[in-house]
């Protein structure tokens, strides 16, 4: 254990070993143990010596290390000196380690290769990084901590390689991600940090991190940290945002479409007062504003951008920054950042940018806030970068906002300058940094005024309205021949700064102006001093930094021609080509053209919109110019090299096409107006349809209104009619109720039934009638036929003499019933009568209104007599009936009574006819007996002679009788 005693200090009686020699022993002695506390103390001991001993400890001890990392799990504490001691050996963190002087030169050399080639050795097998991850997701602090610090030195070491073999490890970025859910803020600050370097230059891990929920916890500790008054840790939270949005769109939505925008406006509610600023709300303030500009971007997709724009203005974020723009003791970077920021959200999105320009700076009176940022543009005494902010302010103001470029130019004419002087315009601070002696604010204004021309010809032309007073005295002169004697004059002004610097800035307005815009070329052009002046300059052999502003003039002179409309006899293309020819050259004047787009300032300047220069002296050109030169550096090459042929026929193209514009304008403005007035016309058909809507309503509730009129003014006639027939005296009328127009209908209906049944009963008494008159000629037939039939049929006469007694009494009751009827009909067709000779008298229903309880009261009871009438009617009707039934059993039974009659007839009639004919018979018979008896020589009597002697005797015994 002597070894041992030398690490920990104690007594040694021999020679000290080197520290090689100990670290030797130490891995022999963890890779030999049995015991694992001898194991734990010799990995104790490594530690301890790996900051001193970096390279020996990681030559030697790494692969025991790793080989206790993969067979130790279950002792925490050996696992834990483990990785501190990888970590001392991977990490390049100078601040803990001891040096002698003599080793203080090229360490950090040393040091970053030593890192880094401990860390190629660690990962080359991949396991071990996979390794790593698995001892993170311990809950034990010994062991998370350690872990974490070592995968963020094996990142910070080699990035690349080290995210792949987490991207492809199974879970590897989600094990990550549960650090920041960690209640030991020491692991979740050490998260972030480890999740920073992870996240750099990748864009699958940075989506992956986003999708697991990074932005609500990121979020979530920045609020607890205290947003901007909050600690380092606020700080480490914004870089890693800064690293999950910055050139990644799919995050850059995804934070929007999570309404993450929503909840970075508290960070920026700073209080206005002079309490003092510490560095780090500074540092925090300052990511804060950074990271809303990587969510607006100028590089980001225009729809992403404008869609952040948008959700910035509606959430407040956009008037929160307008107020830390306005507000006092704001340090100077953080209100510079600040107007970056405000110059991003703004730009190209018109809503920010009205918005903007409504804003008011807290003055007395009240100045907007473009004046008051203008004012410290053209103040030589503000910092050079605030400046840069206020012109990149003032130029976001102006993309594509004509409106706003508009307002800017009316300031400058005439008609609108304010004559009191009172308040200073956007358009005179302009005017006054461009003829200022100093030459940063003669650079600023005549770009701002430029990007107040960008793109606008209505605006070029109603600039050269400007006219400017030079002297008292002086006649005054408009701001394009302003503009170009002071590009004359040159050098003869004295001015603060580059000479070179107003030049180019004048020239680049210039340039501007003039492009694309013909009535300024000719207002140019019509100054006979301008052409000459430039072709000296394009013509003179300067030095380099005056080739810069030759190339400017070259591209002005080569504006002039290509957008010369020959109004000028002098200036036309073709001369002024000539010109060029003989002074210049043609290949000269293209050479001192290609100067523009071959100088540094010009590469640097095209790269974004943002002007950052280093120094003043390196201001020279802008974004948007920059767009311009390259535009029209190739056509004006082509143009100066063009013949008076080639010259006439493309003016001729060109007149041609501009007839076809002027004709494809002419129908656009054609199916403009006709799609307004198609538009007008739908909106006209859509008040009309709701106008119809609403009448037709109207109409439906009137028709219902005159029908209960109707039915009010019917009731009112048939009321009129019965009051007329049972009180002459009285002629007011009154309104009727449903109830009473209904039992009127029902009577109606009742009287026709009524009438029905009786044609019925009729039609029936008929039938009977006749079927009694035949049986009555079959009984008399039968009378005549038979005597001995007599006393049936008498009997047979009585009953139907009996039934035709019935029938007259039922025929009665029907004549009584239909004199009834008639008598209903009367009555019914006597009121009609009166109803249609008391239209008039409805006129005056309005005199009625006492009479009305009465005559309801009349109503009712002839109501109530009608019932009763058609009860006595219902009654009859059930008497009738049961009369018919009784009379049609009476007509069965007499029919049946026939039918026997009939058959007694035909029997008696056989009976007959066979008694005859038995007769016939015995008269045969008897005769043949009497001619045989004749034949024998018999007497017989005749008949005649016996029939006679009959007699006799019967008179005789009647006469004894007699004498008896």
């Amino acid at each position: 254990m002597n070894f041992l005693r030398g690490v920990m200090g104690g007594p040694s009686a021999g020679p000290q070993p080197s520290g090689a020699d100990t670290i030797q022993k130490l891995c022999d002695r963890v890779a030999s143990s049995t015991l694992l506390d001898d194991r734990r103390d010799a990995v104790r001991a490594l530690k301890s010596l790996s900051k001193k001993y970096r390279l020996e400890v990681g030559i030697q001890a790494m692969e025991h290390l790793i080989h206790v990392l993969q067979t130790d799990r279950s002792d925490s504490e050996i696992i834990g000196y483990a990785l501190d001691t990888l970590y001392n050996v991977i990490s390049n963190d100078l601040e803990e380690e001891e040096q002698d002087d003599s080793e203080e030169e090229n360490l950090p050399k040393q040091v970053d290769d030593l890192g880094s080639q401990f860390t190629e050795i660690f990962i080359k097998q991949q396991e071990n990084v996979t390794l790593l991850l698995t001892l993170v997701e311990e809950f034990d602090f010994h062991v998370r901590w350690p872990g974490v610090k070592l995968l963020t030195s094996l990142l910070k070491q080699q990035g690349p390689q080290v995210q792949q073999i987490i991207l492809v490890s199974p879970m590897g970025v989600s094990r990550l991600m549960d650090l920041l859910a960690d209640s030991r803020e020491v692991i979740r600050n050490d998260g972030v940090l480890l999740l920073q370097q992870l996240t750099k230059s990748n864009a699958a891990i940075q989506k992956i991190v986003a999708f697991e929920n990074a932005f609500e916890r990121l979020l979530d500790i920045i609020t607890e940290e205290g947003n901007s008054d909050g600690g380092i840790v606020v700080e480490d939270c914004l870089l890693l945002l800064q690293n999950l949005l910055k050139n990644n769109n799919s995050n850059q939505n995804f934070f929007k479409e999570g309404s993450y925008i929503q909840r970075m406006k508290p960070w920026f509610e700073v209080e206005d007062d002079n309490c003092g600023w510490s560095a780090q709300k500074v540092t925090n303030l300052h990511l804060m504003l950074q990271l809303v500009r990587v969510l607006v971007s100028p590089t980001n997709p225009p729809g992403a951008t404008s869609s952040c724009q948008k959700a910035m203005f509606h959430c407040g974020l956009l008037q929160q920054l307008c107020t830390i723009l306005m507000a006092t003791g704001v340090p100077a970077d953080i209100l510079t950042e600040t107007i970056n920021t405000v110059s991003e959200v703004i730009r190209g999105c018109q809503m920010n940018q009205d918005y903007f320009a409504s804003v008011n700076a807290p003055s007395n009176p009240p100045r907007p806030a473009i004046v008051v940022l203008l004012m410290s543009m053209v103040n030589e005494r503000q910092p050079f970068v605030l400046r840069c902010a206020v012109l990149y302010c003032f130029q976001c103001f102006l993309y594509k906002n004509q409106k706003g470029q508009g307002e800017i130019v009316s300031t400058l004419l005439p008609s609108t300058i304010d004559a009191t002087g009172n308040s200073v315009s956007a358009g005179q601070l302009l005017c006054g940094g461009l003829f200022s002696t100093d030459s940063l604010s003669n650079w600023c204004a005549a770009v701002a005024l430029a990007h107040a021309l960008q793109e606008n010809a209505t605006l070029k032309e109603q600039l050269l309205r400007v006219q400017l007073a030079t002297s008292i005295g002086n006649p005054p002169v408009s701001l394009l021949q302003q503009c170009t004697n002071i590009l004359s004059q040159g050098d003869k002004i004295d001015r603060r700064g580059s000479k070179v610097q107003t030049r180019v800035g004048l020239l680049m307005l210039l340039c501007t102006w003039l492009s694309n815009c013909s009535i300024a070329v000719t207002h140019f052009l019509h100054n006979p001093a301008n052409i000459p002046f430039l072709t000296g300059q394009i013509a003179e052999n300067l030095g380099e930094e005056e080739q810069l502003v030759q190339g400017l003039c070259a591209l002005l002179l080569g504006i002039s021609i290509y957008y010369n409309d020959n109004s000028l006899e002098n200036y036309r293309k073709e001369k002024l080509k000539q010109l060029i020819e003989k002074r210049i050259g043609r290949e000269n004047f293209i050479e001192k053209l290609g100067f523009i787009s071959k100088h540094e300032l010009y590469s640097r300047a095209a790269q974004k919109p943002q002007p950052s220069f280093s120094s003043p002296d390196h201001m020279m050109f802008d974004h948007e110019f920059t767009k311009l030169v390259k535009e029209l550096e190739g056509v004006i090459s082509k143009a100066i090299y063009k013949s008076s042929e080639e010259d006439k026929k493309e003016e001729e193209v060109k007149k041609t096409l501009e007839q076809h514009d002027n004709i494809v304008t002419h129908y656009k403005k054609v199916i403009r107006e006709q799609d307004q007035e198609l538009e007008e016309l739908k909106q006209r058909i859509n008040t009309l349809t709701s106008q119809n809507e609403q009448l037709q309503a109207t109409v439906t509730q009137q028709v219902s209104q005159i029908q209960q009129h109707k039915d009010q003014y019917n009731l009112l006639k048939v009321q009129l009619g019965k009051d007329t027939q049972h009180h002459n005296s009285h002629s007011d009328t009154f309104q009727m109720n449903g109830i009473q127009t209904e039992e009127a209908s029902k009577l109606k209906e009742e009287l026709e039934e009524w009438k029905n049944k009786h044609e019925l009963l009729q039609g029936q008494l008929r039938e009977k009638d006749s079927l009694i008159e035949k049986l009555k000629s079959s009984q008399l037939e039968m009378g005549t036929t038979e005597q001995s039939s007599q006393t049936s049929k008498s009997a047979g006469l009585e009953h139907n003499n009996e039934l035709q007694k019935e029938l007259e009494v039922l025929r009665s009751q029907i004549q009584l019933q239909s004199a009834e009827i008639s008598k209903l009909q009367i009555e019914n067709q006597k009121l009609q009568v009166k109803n249609t000779t008391a239209d008039p008298v409805l006129g005056g229903s309005g005199a009625t209104a006492a009479n009305s309880s009465e005559l309801e009261g009349r109503l009712e009871q002839e109501i109530k007599e009608l019932k009763s009438e058609l009860k006595a009617l219902s009654e009859e009707k059930e008497s009738l009936k049961q009369h018919l039934d009784s009379s049609t059993s009476t007509v069965a039974i007499l029919q049946d009574e026939k039918s026997k009659l009939q058959q007694e007839v035909a029997e008696s009639k056989k009976e007959q006819d066979d008694l005859l004919v038995l007769l016939a018979d015995q008269d045969q018979k008897l005769s043949a007996l009497k001619i045989k008896l004749k034949d024998l020589g018999v007497p017989v009597e005749d008949e005649d002679d016996i029939e006679s002697g009959d007699q006799g005797d019967e008179d005789e015994d009647g006469d004894e009788e007699e004498q008896d």
